[in-house]
């Protein structure tokens, strides 16, 4: 709070108020006591006391006798609407990519809490994170001093670069220069900039469908269009993708989200082809190679011959944790200076510790045995949600994608896609969270589902949380199933 000169109780009373109303202390969190606050600002308790009394008055926070005062979240919830409300009312005039953000951008949303079961993708498990790991590459880099605290490289540091050159060539065989590789803010920074330098207003980008929606959104948002290719079991259908003309093609071809599909060599040589042919670009998006229980990890676009018109994209939000937004993409070399440019207008460079520590991790090898420690574990999980679909739902579940990753899909057969919403509204009422398959559709094309499929994640949850979930979504299936009979 402002201490500047000596504050009154009215003017304490207006800076807690907009404070509060601006979530400085959460929906529900505690203000400082009385004493404390009065030291800070340098007035007598009672000042303070009557800027509190005046808050309670007005219903802003709870006051009780030896507690500190706490925010009572009902009121700013109200107050946020009827700001919302007035905001609304005026016209805002907004840029194009504003209006297009706002039109098709995906809002966070709270995560559902108390759930016994909560089947998201892309959630981690707490547990497998390497705490003591991470904690001392972070001391270590925090202790390290350098001669300036000064900005540095856009491109990222030079020794994460290095370690991941060396890392990426063990792990996934890609061959590159450390020039080549732009450290970025998690995958998305690196599908911005890709969207942002590659694509303009009206041109045209080839989208797998079903397909990675945030994607599809960061693409859209510079105005060009997408044009949605079906996938099937071997992932992209080429053949199709031959016929069009189009700036840049997004793909997963190690595995296809969500449907798992791995694009077979003589596919992916058609790819290559269509992107020399119309001077294209390939965003190749690997974002759980790590993950694969069946088979070997297969080598990437990149590593084909002819693979200069191809940006690899990479991510640690699969294998250490999504907070960290810590992604990386290898350029094609005539690409870089571009990259580099683009990486420092949006947010000068990646924060540096972070950077620093995954540098550690990977040069001591610590990396790799965590990744190989959490494969592990999540192909236990894996093997215990396909054994729980199994014991549930026998032949009525046909399963897809569960050779590799963090997710599959399961699709329940006779279950038509009108009850997908109640399935949804049903098993979170038991407790159990679930996400439809079908928004990951394109809904322009009539390729949509016909029964309902579920996108179910594993990489958060334990064995007994897996066997219950499924336990209650049985319950859920069972109750539309009922409902369904009865209504006929």
């Amino acid at each position: 709070m402002e201490t500047s000169g000596r504050m009154g109780a009215r003017r304490i009373y207006e800076t807690l108020k907009a404070q509060i109303i601006g979530r400085t202390y959460g929906t529900d969190g505690a203000l400082p006591s009385s004493r404390s606050l009065a030291a800070e600002l340098g007035v007598s308790r009672s000042t303070i006391t009557v800027a509190y009394e005046q808050l309670a008055a007005e219903g802003f926070i709870n006051v009780r006798h030896g507690a500190r005062p706490r925010v009572v979240g009902a009121a700013v919830g109200a107050i946020e609407k009827r700001e919302a409300s007035r905001t609304s009312a005026r016209n805002i005039h907004l840029s194009q990519l504003g209006a297009r953000l706002l039109k098709d951008a995906s809002r966070w949303t709270d995560p559902p809490r108390g759930l016994v079961a909560n089947f998201r993708y892309g959630e981690l498990s707490p547990s497998d994170f390497p705490v003591s790991a991470w904690k001392k590459a972070m001391v270590a880099a925090i202790s390290r001093k350098p001669v300036h605290l000064a900005y540095d490289d856009p491109c990222g540091s030079l020794r994460l670069r290095r370690a991941l050159q060396g890392y990426l060539w063990r792990s996934r065989s890609v061959r590159c220069h450390v020039d080549q590789i732009v450290v970025v803010n998690g995958s998305q920074q690196g599908l911005d900039i890709c969207s942002r330098l590659l694509l303009d207003a009206g041109d045209r980008f080839v989208m797998e469908d079903p397909g990675y929606q945030i994607a599809k959104v960061v693409f859209a948002a510079t105005g060009a269009i997408a044009v949605p290719v079906p996938v099937d079991a071997d992932g992209l259908d080429t053949k199709r993708v031959a016929k069009i003309e189009a700036r840049l093609a997004y793909v997963t071809p190690s595995h296809q989200y969500p449907l798992g599909g791995v694009l077979p060599v003589a596919r992916r040589y058609e790819l290559l082809a269509w992107a020399r042919k119309h001077d294209a670009w390939l965003i190749e998006d690997d974002y759980d190679s790590e993950y694969r229980y069946d088979t070997k990890p297969v080598p990437p676009l990149q590593t084909l011959q002819d693979s200069g018109r191809v940006v690899y994209l990479g991510t640690v939000s699969k294998t250490l944790s999504p907070t960290l937004r810590v992604g990386y993409l290898v350029v094609p070399a005539g690409l870089q200076s571009a990259f580099a440019a683009a990486k420092q207008v949006m947010d000068r460079h990646t924060p540096l510790l972070e950077q620093e520590a995954l540098a550690a991790m990977l040069e001591s090898g610590t990396y790799e045995g965590h990744v190989r420690r959490a494969r592990r574990r999540n192909a236990e999980r894996r093997e215990s949600l396909l054994q729980a679909l199994h014991r549930r739902f026998g032949d009525r579940v046909r399963v897809e994608g569960a050779a590799a990753g963090l997710h599959l899909v399961a699709w329940f057969e006779g279950l038509p896609i009108a009850a997908e919403d109640d399935l949804v509204r049903t098993a979170r009422s038991k407790g159990v969270g679930v996400y439809p398959i079908s928004p990951l559709f394109d809904q322009r094309t009539a390729g949509r589902p016909d029964v309902v499929g579920l996108v179910m994640g594993y990489s958060a949850l334990d064995a007994k949380q897996i066997e219950k979930g499924c336990k209650l979504l049985a319950d859920a299936v069972e109750q539309i199933d009922r409902l369904a009979n009865w209504t006929r």
